[in-house]
């Protein structure tokens, strides 16, 4: 009896183990090499989850906020006008409202309550203007550094695969929003070993796409892009018209359309708008341009080249010293009675060119 149970122990002990011999393989099969995993407050754990943080400039026409979003829909008073903003394509009616005149002072007022999504996606809700400027207050200012990079982002979904050394439990996350990913880095534990189901795509601000391979790739391709754009992170609301303008589009206007008008002219933040009342400007493909009023006419030289908002267009008229300038293409507004096309150089100078002849 004795020697039975004996025997019956070492067997038990044997296959303990045999069990744990195997356990240990398994476990070390399982592991990947730890320079393709992502661990807590790596320094592409770090990048992923700037690449993730809520941007909150995009809305700044309403609340002039770089750190938080206003969660739509909300109503706004603008200059007098009631709206009800769903989308972010109705920050253009805003915006046209604002346009309307160029001399009088703009107004904006938010009808409250509101919510509003912070950095990190979280959620807070605003009674008043007094709370509101209570968080306003503490965002960063114009165009100063932040921690967010808006300069690319990432394709969804991304799918990671976790395993945690201390309960050996493996798993599969699908993220399929910023949020998402925000959330997944925030939540890293010194103990998780995660790693990304490569190949992943990111956008670039150019909206070029890369598909990337590995973890080396991914964090030296988002610090190259960190610096790439303009993160718009001011409060003009005018600075951007010109995102998808070409000279193109630009030439074909000038030329295509006879006898343009003075609409707008400026010059050190004086107004000449009734200078050139009643003069005709006509721009041909050469190169070149006539001016017309009354039994005159007066001639010279014009080029537009660039892009986006980037776009100089260098006029040269002898006779009409205030039209001349490397102008900076600022708006092209194809309205519904008239073209408008809005021409500056920084805060003091600005020539404005009308036609109702365009449409």
């Amino acid at each position: 009896m004795k020697t039975f149970i004996k025997s019956t122990a070492v067997l038990i002990i044997l296959s303990t183990l045999v069990f744990t011999s195997c356990r240990t393989e398994e476990t070390e099969s399982i592991l990947p090499p730890t320079d393709e995993t992502i661990e807590a407050n790596s320094l592409v754990a770090d990048l992923m989850l700037r690449t993730a943080t809520n941007d909150g400039s995009n809305d700044n026409i309403i609340d002039n906020s770089n750190c938080f979003n206003i969660q739509l829909p909300i109503t706004v008073i603008v200059n007098g006008l009631e709206f009800i903003v769903y989308s972010e394509d109705d920050f253009e009616a805003i915006e046209d409202v604002f346009d309307e005149d160029e001399d009088d002072i703009d107004d904006l007022e938010i009808v409250f309550p509101i919510t509003i999504i912070l950095t990190d996606f979280s959620e807070v809700i605003l009674n008043n203007y007094t709370e509101f400027y209570a968080i306003s207050n503490n965002c960063n200012g114009e165009n100063e550094n932040d921690d967010d990079i808006e300069c690319i982002d990432f394709q969804y979904p991304i799918t990671a695969s976790v395993f945690n050394s201390d309960d050996e439990i493996i798993e599969t996350i699908t993220i399929n929003t910023d949020n998402d990913l925000y959330d997944f880095i925030e939540s890293i534990d010194i103990n998780d070993i995660i790693t990304i189901n490569f190949p992943i795509i990111v956008i670039l601000s150019d909206g070029s796409q890369i598909s990337i391979m590995n973890l080396t790739e991914l964090a030296t391709v988002i610090e190259n892009a960190e610096d790439d754009c303009d993160e718009d992170d001011d409060y003009d609301y005018n600075d951007d018209d010109c995102d998808d303008c070409s000279p193109g589009e630009l030439i074909a206007l000038l030329i295509g359309c006879a006898d343009w008008e003075v609409d707008k002219l400026e010059n050190n933040n004086t107004d000449f708008d009734d200078l050139y009342a009643g003069y005709l400007f006509n721009f041909f493909n050469d190169g070149t341009l006539s001016v017309y009023w009354n039994t005159t006419t007066v001639y010279g030289t014009w080029s537009a080249d660039g892009s986006g908002n980037n776009i100089i267009v260098t006029i040269s008229i002898p006779s009409l010293q205030y039209c001349n300038n490397d102008w900076q293409l600022h708006e092209i507004d194809l309205g519904s009675s008239e073209t408008k096309i809005d021409l500056r150089v920084g805060n003091e100078d600005r020539l404005r060119y009308e036609n109702e002849n365009c449409n």
